[in-house]
């Protein structure tokens, strides 16, 4: 699976772009976040990616879940956003 990695600064038309992309090819994508803007661009993002891919009749769900990352030395807490096909 392909990691997207989330900035407060990622434009979100681009990460929407890269999401749908990844569905595409591999049916499967993970966002990643750490902070509040950052979380607030990945949402956005994926609500266009869905839109996207509603045209091609793909229905997307997101799980989002905690997961602990190291940055340098230290330990943060990032948002991992779980982006699939809804089961049928």
């Amino acid at each position: 699976m392909t990691l997207i990695k989330v900035s407060a600064r990622s434009r979100t038309a681009a990460v929407a772009g890269a999401i749908a992309g990844v569905m595409r090819d591999d049916s499967v994508a993970e966002v990643q976040a750490i902070g509040a803007g950052a979380v607030n661009q990945a949402i956005k993002a994926i609500v266009i990616a869905k839109r996207y891919l509603e045209e091609e009749g793909v229905d997307i769900i997101c799980t989002p879940s905690f997961v602990e990352v190291n940055i340098g030395d230290q330990e943060r807490t990032a948002i991992h956003l779980l982006v699939e096909p809804r089961p049928q």
